[in-house]
This record gives C-alpha cells, sequence and structure tokens, in this order.
C-alpha cells in the first residue's frame, strides 16, 4: 500500500478525473466488476493455485499460496439460490439465504447467527452464509444492472462536496484487500438476559464472524473531499428505510482519515459482490469498532462537527450505567444523548467453542487429553496477547496456545480480489484469534467447570463478573462451560443457547431458584456453605412526576370520569388514562371503567402486564412487571388529591349489596359488587369449580364472551387483598350463578403456592367475594364478528392455542360458536397438559364438537400421556400448530396459557409467517 505521506497531489488527480468522467454505465457489470461471481483477476489468481492442503487440526481454513507466502482463504461457499418459505411473505423475499442460520427475532427482520460449532469449523475465515446478520428493517432490493451506478455523496463540513459512483469509486481509488472481523455489540447477550431482561434480543456467541474485505479507503475519499477546519465526526447513512428514518450513525473523523484504522468502504466480501444481507452493493467496515459501526447500503458521508444526531445512533449501541433500569432510561432521555455512554472499540471477549453444548466425552477407552479450543478477540487495532483457562473456579489459571492467522497476512504484497494486499506496514490487530489447550480427560472429570479469558495488549482483562445494562451490550465476563459427570461420560454445558432455544448453565441455576448474580454462578463453592450476601435494599419506584405540583380536587376529578378523558387516582396520585386508551392490554374499558375513581388496588395488584415500548421500539414485544408499570406512570401523572379529596374518596366506594331493586347484570365496570359462595365442586386434586350466587335469581353476569372479570378477596393468612382476574366457565346467559374454574396451587417445599387460589381454597361456604367487571380487548360477538380494543373484524377460522387453566377465555368462545348453528365459522384447539387428569372442561368440549365436526375440532396433547392414549403427545410447539392449522389472513389465534407457552407460541408463530395482528393473548 503506498504511504499516505507520499499522497500530496492524489486528491487533486481523483477530483480532475471526476469532472472529467462521463456517467456510470451498465457495462461495467461484465468489463470491470463482474458482479455474480469472481472477479477475473480474482478467477485468474484462483487458477494459478496449487490445490489446497486438507484442514489442519487447528480448524484453519485451508491455505493458498501466492509467492510463497502462506495465509488462509475463504472456506468453500455455496450461494443461496432459493429464497426460504420463511421469507417469502416478508419485505425481504428477494433475499435467499441458509436455513442453518438461527433467526434471533422471528421471520422479520432477520437477525441472525450461526450455531457456534459450525461457526468456529470454518475456521478464520466466515463464509458469507454463516456471517451473522444485524438487519434493523427490510433489506434493500438492489438489481445486479443497477450495481455499478449505485451513487455516494460526501457532503458537509467539506471543502469540495462530491458524489461519486461505485465504478467511479472502483476504477479511481486505490482498492486494497484485508480481513476483518465484525462483531455485534450485542454478542453474548442471552446471558445478561437470563440474569435479568434487557431491551434487546438474545444473541449467543456467535455474533462474530470474519471476512476478506476489498475496497476503497475511506480516507482516501475524504480526502478529495477535504473536510474542513472544525469537521470532528464523519456521519454514514445507509439506504434501508425503517420506522425513525434511514439507519445512520458516526465515528470520529481522525479514525477515517488514519491508514491505521483501515476504514473501508466495501464492495467485496470473500472475493465476491457483496450478499444483500451484508450491504449490496457498498458499505462501511470499520474494523475493531462494534458492527453497528458498519454502515450497509451506504448512499450519503456526512462531515460533521458533532456525532450523529439519528435516531438508532442515539437510542442504540449504548452502555448506559448498570444502576439505570428501563424505566429510568425510558423517562430520562438524556441517558441517551451522553455521548460518554457510546460504544465504539470493542471489548476483549472469549467463548469456549470447544467442548460444545450439550457434548458428551467417555471416560473409558477414550483418548487421554481433550483439546479444548475457542476464540477470542480485542478492540480498537489492540493485539490479543494472552488466554487462560481455570479448571477450580479461577483460583489458577494455565496459558493456551494461540493462533494469530490475521499475522499471516503480513507478509504478504501482491493483488488479491482486485484489491492491494500489504499489511506490511500496519501493527494494528483486526481479527478474531483462534486459541486451544491440551487438557487431561483425569483433571477434566475432577473439574465442576471449565472458564477462560482473555487479555489484549492493554492489559484489558475479561472481567469475572457480568456488567449489566438496559441494552444488554458488550457482555464480556468470563466464559464458563459446566463440566458434569454422568456414569463414564463427561456432559458439558454452555451458558446459553441463543434466541428462545432451551438450554445452559444459567436457565437451569434460574428454574431451581438460583441467584445468579450471587458472585458464584448461582451455585455453592465444593461442599461449602455460600455466605448469605447483603442484599441490596430495593429501591422504590416513585410513580410521581416531581416537577408536577397541581393539587387536584374531587370535583376536577369527576369532571375527568368519561372516555374522552379519563383520569384515575392511585394512591392519592391523579394520572390522565387518555395516552393508554388504543394500548392497554387490558382494553380501553379498562382504563375507562377506572375513570374518576381510586384505582390502588387494582394496579398493585398487576402481576404482569404488556408495556409500552420506548420510542421506536412500538413493533418490538417487550414484556414488563408491575415495577416497569410503575417506572413508566410518571409520565402521565398530572397532579395530587387535597386531603379532603382523598377521604371523599377513600370511603365513598359502595359495594353493590343486595337489594330490592332487580338489576339486570351483576357486574359493573366502575364498582365491585358482591356475591356469596354458594357451593365448591372438587373435580380433581387440584382443581375446583367455585359457583357464586348472583344477587338476584333473574340476574346475569353481564360479561361479554371472551373477556374477563377481577375477584377480590382477603388473604386469611396476612390479612392482605388479593385481587386476579379469571374468566368464568358458566354460559354468559345463565341467570342467579357464575360458575368459575380454578386451579389451586398448593404449597410445596420448593414453592409458596398461588396466594388466591390457597385463598380461595379455604373460603367456606356462604363466604361474600367482590367482583369487578367487565375487562378485556377481546369480544367475540358472534357469528365471524368480533371486536379487538373496539374495531370490527370479520374472521373465518379461530386456532385457539392453550394450557391448564388457559382453556377458560378458550372454551367461552368455543361455546358460542359451536352452540350458534347458524354460526359458520371454523374452530380448532390445541390443548396441552401434563396429565389425562389436567385436562379441564374435556367432557364439555367433547359435548361441543359431537354434531359440529365440521366446524370443531379439539386436539389434546400430553407430555405424560398413560398407556393406550390415542391423542397427540409431547408439549405444544410450533411444528405441532404448522401440521395441523392453516395459515390465512382470515383466521385469528388465541392463546392462553402459561407465560412460557405464550412467549414459546409467539416466536414460533412469527417464525411460521404469522403476523402480530393475527395473534391474540387473553
Amino acid at each position: 500500500m503506498e504511504d499516505p505521506n507520499t499522497q500530496d497531489t492524489y486528491p487533486l488527480e481523483v477530483r480532475m478525473k471526476h469532472e472529467a468522467l462521463p456517467s456510470a454505465s451498465p457495462k461495467l457489470v461484465e468489463d470491470s466488476v463482474k458482479y455474480g461471481k469472481k472477479s477475473t483477476h480474482a478467477n485468474r489468481e484462483y487458477q494459478e493455485l496449487p490445490p489446497s492442503p486438507p484442514h489442519t487440526d487447528d480448524c484453519v481454513s485451508d491455505l493458498g499460496y501466492l509467492s510463497d507466502v502462506e495465509y488462509p482463504l475463504p472456506p468453500e461457499s455455496s450461494p443461496p439460490i432459493e429464497v426460504l418459505q420463511i421469507d417469502k411473505k416478508t419485505p425481504d423475499a428477494h433475499v435467499p439465504r441458509d436455513p442453518r442460520l438461527i433467526r434471533l427475532t422471528g421471520v422479520h427482520p432477520f437477525n441472525v447467527e450461526a450455531p457456534l460449532s459450525a461457526l468456529f469449523n470454518e475456521g478464520f475465515l466466515t463464509s458469507p452464509e454463516l456471517f451473522y446478520v444485524r438487519n434493523h428493517g427490510a433489506v434493500p432490493e438492489v438489481k445486479d444492472y443497477e450495481i455499478p451506478d449505485w451513487e455516494l455523496s460526501i457532503t458537509g463540513l467539506v471543502e469540495y462536496p462530491i458524489t461519486i459512483s461505485l465504478r467511479q469509486l472502483i476504477e479511481h481509488y486505490q482498492q486494497v484487500t484485508f480481513p476483518v472481523s465484525l462483531v455485534c455489540a450485542g454478542n453474548r447477550r442471552k446471558e445478561q438476559n437470563q440474569v435479568r431482561k434487557s431491551n434487546g434480543f438474545s444473541w449467543g456467541a456467535a455474533g462474530v464472524s470474519t471476512a476478506l474485505f476489498t475496497g476503497a479507503l475511506m480516507a482516501d475519499v475524504l480526502r478529495v473531499a477535504k473536510p474542513r477546519r472544525g469537521a470532528r465526526f464523519v456521519c454514514m447513512e445507509g439506504a434501508d428505510q425503517l420506522p425513525n428514518g434511514c439507519y445512520a450513525t458516526s465515528i470520529r473523523l481522525n479514525w477515517a482519515m488514519n491508514p491505521h484504522r483501515g476504514i473501508m468502504l466495501a464492495h467485496k466480501m470473500n472475493g465476491d459482490i457483496l450478499r444483500p444481507d451484508h450491504g449490496k452493493p457498498l458499505r462501511v467496515v470499520v474494523p475493531g469498532v462494534i458492527g453497528a459501526r458498519s454502515v450497509k447500503w451506504l448512499k450519503r458521508l456526512v462531515v460533521t462537527e458533532g456525532p450523529s444526531d439519528n435516531w438508532y445512533h442515539i437510542y442504540d449501541n449504548r452502555v448506559l450505567p448498570t444502576m439505570v433500569s428501563p424505566e429510568e432510561s425510558a423517562k430520562r432521555p438524556e441517558w441517551w444523548t451522553d455521548e460518554r455512554y457510546a460504544i465504539y472499540d470493542l471489548s476483549t471477549n472469549s467463548a469456549i467453542a470447544y467442548p460444545a453444548h450439550e457434548e458428551k466425552v467417555c471416560l473409558i477407552g477414550g483418548p487421554e487429553k481433550y483439546q479444548a479450543r475457542g476464540y477470542a478477540y480485542g478492540g480498537g487495532g489492540r493485539r490479543i496477547t494472552r488466554v487462560e483457562l481455570s479448571l477450580d473456579k479461577g483460583q489458577s489459571w494455565r496459558l493456551a496456545d494461540v493462533e494469530y492467522a490475521e499475522d499471516r497476512y503480513r507478509d504478504a504484497d501482491h493483488d488479491l480480489y482486485g484489491g492491494r494486499l500489504d499489511l506490511s506496514w500496519r501493527e494494528t490487530c483486526f481479527c478474531w484469534c483462534f486459541w486451544s489447550l491440551e487438557i487431561p480427560i483425569s483433571e477434566l472429570s475432577e473439574a465442576k467447570d471449565l472458564l477462560v479469558r482473555a487479555m489484549d495488549e492493554s492489559m484489558n482483562v475479561q472481567p469475572r463478573d457480568m456488567y449489566w445494562t438496559v441494552l444488554g451490550m458488550m457482555n464480556n465476563p468470563w466464559f464458563r462451560v459446566v463440566i458434569s459427570k454422568e456414569g463414564d461420560f463427561l456432559r458439558f454445558e454452555h451458558p446459553t443457547q441463543p434466541a428462545l432455544l432451551p438450554g445452559g448453565w444459567m436457565e437451569g441455576v434460574k428454574k431451581a431458584g438460583g441467584d445468579l448474580t450471587n458472585g458464584y454462578w448461582g451455585e455453592k463453592i465444593g461442599g461449602e456453605e455460600v455466605k448469605e450476601l447483603m442484599k441490596e435494599e430495593v429501591k422504590e419506584i416513585s410513580m410521581r412526576n416531581d416537577g408536577v405540583d397541581t393539587i387536584i380536587t374531587i370535583d376536577e376529578l369527576r369532571k375527568h370520569d368519561h372516555e374522552k378523558a379519563p383520569w384515575f387516582v392511585i394512591n392519592g396520585e391523579v394520572y390522565d388514562g387518555t395516552s393508554f386508551l388504543k394500548g392497554h392490554p387490558g382494553g380501553a374499558q379498562s382504563i375507562i371503567s377506572a375513570a374518576g375513581l381510586d384505582s390502588s388496588d387494582e394496579f398493585m395488584a398487576i402481576r404482569k402486564l404488556h408495556a409500552y415500548s420506548p420510542p421506536g421500539y412500538e413493533n418490538a414485544h417487550f414484556q414488563a412487571d408491575s415495577e416497569t408499570a410503575k417506572g413508566m406512570m410518571s409520565d402521565y401523572h398530572i397532579g395530587s388529591l387535597d386531603e379532603a379529596s382523598k377521604k371523599i374518596l377513600g370511603e365513598g366506594e359502595v359495594l353493590q349489596e343486595q337489594s330490592n331493586d332487580i338489576r339486570e347484570t351483576f357486574l359493573q365496570a366502575r364498582s365491585w359488587t358482591r356475591a356469596e359462595l354458594h357451593s365448591k365442586k372438587i373435580i380433581s386434586w387440584d382443581t375446583r369449580i367455585f359457583t357464586f350466587k348472583l344477587q338476584h335469581d333473574s340476574q346475569t353476569l353481564g360479561l361479554p364472551i371472551g373477556q374477563h372479570l377481577m375477584i377480590r378477596l382477603q388473604d386469611p393468612a396476612s390479612g392482605k387483598v388479593i385481587i386476579r382476574s379469571y374468566t368464568p366457565i358458566s354460559d354468559t346467559a345463565k341467570k342467579g350463578y357464575m360458575d368459575v374454574l380454578v386451579k389451586v396451587y398448593f404449597e410445596t417445599e420448593q414453592s409458596k403456592g398461588g396466594q388466591m387460589t390457597k385463598a380461595m381454597e379455604s373460603l367456606p361456604i356462604g363466604h361474600t367475594v367482590d367482583f369487578k367487571g367487565p375487562i378485556g380487548k377481546f369480544e367475540y360477538v358472534g357469528r365471524g364478528v368480533c371486536t379487538i380494543n373496539e374495531k370490527r373484524r370479520n374472521v373465518s377460522n379461530f386456532v385457539m392455542i392453550c394450557g391448564g387453566s388457559g382453556i377458560t377465555p378458550i372454551f367461552q368462545v368455543f361455546r358460542a360458536v359451536m352452540q350458534d348453528r347458524d354460526d359458520k365459522t371454523k374452530c380448532k384447539i390445541l390443548n396441552g397438559n401434563r396429565l389425562l387428569e389436567d385436562i379441564l372442561c374435556k367432557e364439555d368440549l367433547d359435548a361441543l364438537v359431537r354434531g359440529n365436526e365440521d366446524r370443531g375440532e379439539v386436539l389434546y396433547t400430553l407430555t405424560e400421556a398413560p398407556e393406550g392414549w390415542a391423542g397427540l403427545k409431547g408439549r405444544i410447539n410450533g411444528e405441532l400448530v404448522k401440521q395441523h392449522c392453516e395459515r390465512n389472513d382470515e383466521t385469528l389465534v388465541l392463546i392462553c396459557g402459561p407465560e412460557a407457552l405464550e412467549k414459546a407460541m409467539h416466536a414460533a408463530l412469527i417464525d411460521q409467517g404469522w403476523r402480530d395482528d393475527q395473534l391474540l393473548f387473553f
């Protein structure tokens, strides 16, 4: 490569060429770039190479020989030709992809990593098929004939704003080729999500890949434009159209101008044109920095005084202080605009590839030693100087052998794939390295785990413990593989598996109730008792806006007891619920019903809710608990009740007692109504039907089909008020009584049981309980018509997925359809349980199907089926839905069950091409 100090006249010459150059022509596809296959130059080099030797034991890629210099060439590549079925109904229907990739965000957008073993086995260089992908939205479609005319503009604080085509970039700028590892800032995020859910999806340890990139140095192009005095940043903008505009970010100008940084405008990857998912036809490659700065589908470079003000630069790729919660970060945008928290250089990191997850090693008759292997990388061009492994939880370490494949390119000085390969003058390290260590099997068999850590030349060493952050980025604690002795075998378990895939020792610890943050990975050290750690005092989350000091009277509150501007009260503070009307998971009626009233008990009883997403994440699927709900409330806080109003409101709620006045329906949306427990029927050892007597024999419940009600009672043990939502199973037209099916969660050695269900189990006959409702965003009107958040919708088919007591709202809808002979809607229920006796309402369901086989079907599946069971076996999963349910635009999927079932179904159905607006969770 030419020394940058000798290029004084180069920018002027290039500008003159730009001015004299004719318009770009599609003919360049044939005579210059040879898109869609190796360039002519690259093909000629391949023809001159001798046959490649076989793979070496250390899994380095096949080596080629040029001018007696030996270095890795890309692994064999088989570009996908067919678009996968899963992508055909997405905006990416033009992009063929490798089915081996693990999807991290459902069907779309496309965010994937390869299985870790497959990635590692390819060697130092990664094929485009297995290279990780991070897309924020749809992939821009660029036809091959459009590539030479693809334009890039350089504007902003420059003396000579220019616009050049890709053809000009190739013809008039020196082309270079060198290897670069790109790493997603979210690599290993699944580990953070196991400790506490971050605002990011679950990357495993394969969010890293390496390729030979070819293109022009950004510094050469910027020299032509000549940045002005005061310019400090280069903003880079892509062509992808996203909810918050095009994706854009920035890097420091002095980095871009520094040839040692190697920042490239790349148009080739491993000798081929960039694939669509990797930025076809032009992208930035910023070595040593998180992948988010390597903008794909590049259209603009803007030289500026300050960093990018693009939404994706501000609200993504940051490591906020660990004490900043998701709620705090959503309330205070200044956390995101503080450039100190923006991520650039990668942090030192490493992982174990072998032993692989769930790998087993036989202790009898096998080899005496095992070769542990993995990868490590540094940031900012810093070399990894050591990799260490421990078999005794970090008390002692042993040094691994490190293979620096990147160094093999430093002796080369020739063209490769149309670019100059010359790294002899550059000392920076921009690629991962592979490490290995032989360990006696006898020592592995005595160990409980295998730990790895890496250090770079600045003595940056991986920390022992995790630094949790809101976005879950830059996770780099010691990588730990657990070793279990099972008979004659050793079994190895990685921390996690990517996306929603089950497995990993962290999941096991969490399920067993262990504390992953206790300093011992949630486990005991040897036979010692773990000392009880000082628990951090739980900070009460403020629901007030400290900047609001308005005093509100009871008269003002009662002027807002309607749907146009519903105000409600929680613990004496007043909130405006208008913004909740469209998005509240309980439906708009939940807010309207609370208007003008004290909703403290209802709010504090929240166990789980679907939270509003932070700006720009409206389509993401975040789950939030009551902590998140509380943190959000300050945004809607408008004032405080005066003391007189608090007293009036506190004493003013009157229960609707029995009276001589006959009310047609029992339920009242704005007040609690009391009913008496009439009888209790035992269905199984843990299931009961509680029958409550309404106020009058002619009274109906008043609950629309598909909605639910709230039950309030006092815990006899603690005296605390408990509120939960239930869906009665009695016919909504039934008069005088209602039946509530309850699965009782008794106390065990492992669990305290269910607070509400235990309280209901202890209720004596004749005791009264309070009810309020209806609530819920879904209602089945009848004959294919339903409403969701009060919007009418027509359906021809229902797919109903449930588990355990989740059958109750499903049963209400199914019964309504089956009982109406004129209702042509077709229903299919997938009902999952553990044991045969766990199936609730089975006799009723089967009775409804009889005579309606053309419209209704119930499929039962058991995880522990008895002998002779003729139904399905196993858990409800995506494959079961795919086999038995047809997807079309007129189908609505109703889902109710445990949280794990709902999450798994959401991921599986989205993966199959179902849209979010086709899925409804009760």
